[in-house]
C-alpha cells in the first residue's frame, strides 16, 4: 500500500515522523499487558481499541490473583493507565484491515505504519435463540464454572442443553451444588451422556425450552414449551465461540483443522511479524491467562525486533568500517 497516493488515508504517528515498533490490536487484558512490557522495553508502541469488550456484562472477574471480584471494567481501566505512565496511547476505533509490510487500517481513514503487530481482538459468545437469554446473559445466566459458579454456589442450578460442551459444564458444576437440574433442550445425548450425569447426581429434565422466566429483574426458572416451569436462581450456558480474527484470517495466518488461528508457544502466527493473542486464539483463556499470553507474546516480540536491529546494526557498522579504511 503506498499511502502518498491513497487521497482517502492519513498516516498518524502520534506527532512525529516515525514507523511504530507494535501496534497492538485489542485493549483487554492480552493487549494491554503486552503494552505494559513493550513499554517498559522502551519500544514505540499504539493501542487500537474497539470498545467492545467480551465481558462487559459480568459484574465482576474471578480468579485473577489480586483482582479477584474486580469488575471488568475496571481493570482495564487500571491498565489504561499504566500503559499511559509509559507514553503508549490507545485510539479508540476499528481496525478495518492489516496490510503485508504492516500497514493498520482504521475505520475513518487512519493509518499506522508498524514493526510488528499483535492482534488481541478476542471472541464473541454467539447465543441460542431462547427469549431472555441475552438480557441475562452475564448476570444469573453464566458460562464460566471457575469465574462465576462460586457465587451461585449450594444454590438451584440449571445447566442449559443448547451446545455439546453443555454435558461436561454440568458434570463439572455438581462441585458447587447438590442441585443442578440438566435440561436437554434440543440436544441429542448419548447413553454414556446420560449416565455420567445420572451417576453425578444430575437430574435430567427433557422437554424443549421456551424461555426464561424473570421477575423483579431476577432469574426465577426454565419454561418448557410444555407449560411446566423449572424453578431456578441461576442458569449456565454454553455458547458458541465465534473468535474476531478477521485480521489474521485476511493476512493468511493458518488455521487448525476446527478453524482457530494457531501459533506457536509465544503467539507467533505462520504470517511473518503478525502474533496472537488472548480469546482470539484460545477460547478457553480466562483474564488471567490471556494476561499471561500478551506477557509472553510481547517478550517475543521485543526479542524479535532486538534481532532485526541488532543485524541493522552489524550491517552499519560493517559499512563504516570499510568507509574509513
Amino acid at each position: 500500500m503506498n499511502t502518498k497516493n491513497d487521497k482517502n488515508s492519513r498516516v498518524w504517528h502520534g506527532g512525529v515522523d516515525e514507523v511504530h515498533d507494535v501496534v497492538v490490536v485489542g485493549a483487554g487484558a492480552a493487549g494491554l499487558n503486552a503494552a505494559l512490557l513493550l513499554g517498559r522495553a522502551r519500544r514505540k508502541v499504539v493501542v487500537i481499541d474497539a470498545g467492545e469488550p467480551r465481558n462487559a456484562p459480568a459484574a465482576h472477574m474471578h480468579g485473577f490473583l489480586s483482582r479477584d471480584g474486580l469488575p471488568p471494567a475496571a481493570l482495564l481501566d487500571l491498565g489504561r493507565a499504566e500503559i499511559a505512565r509509559y507514553g503508549i496511547p490507545v485510539l479508540r476505533g476499528r481496525v478495518e484491515q492489516i496490510d503485508h509490510g504492516y500497514y493498520v487500517r482504521m475505520a475513518g481513514g487512519v493509518v499506522l505504519k508498524a514493526r510488528r503487530v499483535l492482534i488481541a481482538t478476542g471472541l464473541r459468545d454467539e447465543l441460542p435463540d431462547i427469549p431472555g437469554v441475552r438480557e441475562r446473559w452475564g448476570r444469573d445466566l453464566l458460562h464460566c464454572p471457575y469465574c462465576h459458579a462460586y457465587e451461585v454456589r449450594d444454590q438451584p442450578l440449571a445447566v442449559l442443553g443448547t451446545h455439546p460442551g453443555a454435558v461436561h459444564q454440568a458434570l463439572l458444576l455438581r462441585q458447587w451444588s447438590d442441585d443442578v437440574v440438566f435440561l436437554p433442550h434440543t440436544l441429542d445425548l448419548t447413553a454414556q451422556d446420560r449416565e455420567q450425569l445420572e451417576a453425578r447426581g444430575l437430574h435430567l429434565i427433557e422437554g424443549e425450552i421456551k424461555h426464561l422466566v424473570v421477575d423483579d429483574d431476577r432469574l426465577r426458572g426454565i419454561e418448557l414449551a410444555d407449560g411446566r416451569v423449572v424453578p431456578r436462581t441461576a442458569a449456565f450456558l454454553f455458547p458458541r465461540f465465534v473468535p474476531h480474527d478477521e485480521l489474521l484470517t485476511r493476512l493468511g495466518c493458518d488455521k487448525d483443522d476446527v478453524g482457530w488461528v494457531v501459533t506457536d508457544r509465544t503467539g507467533r502466527t505462520s504470517v511473518t511479524g503478525v502474533w496472537a493473542a488472548g480469546n482470539v486464539i484460545d477460547p478457553r483463556a480466562q483474564v488471567v491467562a490471556a494476561a499471561g499470553m500478551g506477557s509472553t507474546a510481547a517478550f517475543a516480540i521485543n526479542t524479535d525486533l532486538l534481532d532485526e536491529d541488532v543485524d541493522r546494526a552489524v550491517e552499519q557498522h560493517r559499512h563504516a568500517t570499510v568507509a574509513v579504511r
